[in-house]
């Protein structure tokens, strides 16, 4: 399934790549586009030095950390929301009946690797704020685990908004406010919030886990909402709940599609 997902990816690489001058222009503008939330963190902090208690270098590590997964499940997952299109067009009847998993193909469709340089952008923000702020080395392992959750929680989020449009075929916008929303929550510190929303994400929709519970346990910071401590070690836990039920919401959107007939 791996190998399959790859060729298809290679194969719209190839074609995307057949005009390089256009390629490498997309590339350039997905990493300055990226870049704009960095300048308005940098904005923020040229008007005060902390946000919520947060300084600046802390705040751009909670947004690298939230970023860098995002920006790779956004290329390598969420062309899963054009369900809705091949629903409509009667195209998912075709890629049902392949030897492939479907949730590969869709995953795999029109897959855009223009997107690398909003990839890029993460990685040296990420890279940056871990450099600056001299961390403790000691707790620095957590920062991998954080970024394989954060991959597997906006991949199982990007899934489930797949399976719901079996039902809501217009359900695409109400989708991003969870996926694209999502990113927007977690690039700031948690502290900006009311209790009632940190809750909610926390013990409900799992994107504290993203960056927020981990986060503070990096920068060796207590939560502002006095949260247990040993929430800081859940999110691989929390990731996992999470895709398996994508992975059922997923599967019972397969068994239940019944054809356009077309």
């Amino acid at each position: 399934m791996v190998r399959t997902y790859f060729l298809l990816v290679w194969t719209w690489t190839r074609a995307a790549a057949a005009y390089p001058a256009s390629f490498a222009l997309m590339c350039v503008l997905g990493f300055v586009t990226a870049a704009l939330d960095v300048a308005v963190i940098l904005v923020i902090f040229a008007n005060t030095t902390t946000l919520a208690g947060f300084s600046r270098d802390e705040v751009l590590f909670l947004y690298g950390a939230a970023a860098l997964p995002f920006t790779i499940c956004d290329t390598f997952v969420s062309n899963i929301d054009r369900v809705s299109q091949h629903i409509k067009a009667g195209t998912l009847d075709t890629v049902l009946i392949r030897p492939v998993s479907a949730w590969v193909q869709l995953t795999a469709d029109r897959f855009n690797a223009s997107r690398a340089g909003r990839i890029l952008q993460a990685v040296l923000v990420l890279g940056y704020a871990v450099a600056a702020l001299g961390l403790d080395w000691g707790r620095t392992w957590m920062i991998p685990v954080m970024v394989l959750t954060g991959l597997v929680i906006f991949s199982a989020l990007w899934t489930l908004g797949g399976a719901l449009q079996f039902v809501l075929t217009d359900a695409p916008e109400v989708i991003s406010s969870f996926t694209y929303g999502g990113l927007q929550l977690t690039q700031y510190p948690f502290s900006i919030y009311g209790r009632d929303l940190v809750s909610g994400v926390t013990y409900v929709l799992p994107l504290a886990f993203v960056n927020w519970q981990p986060g503070l346990y990096i920068l060796g910071r207590d939560d502002p909402f006095d949260t247990p401590e040993f929430l800081r070690f859940l999110g691989p836990a929390a990731a996992l709940v999470l895709s398996l039920l994508a992975a059922l919401a997923w599967r019972q959107g397969i068994r239940h599609y019944r054809s356009t007939g077309s």
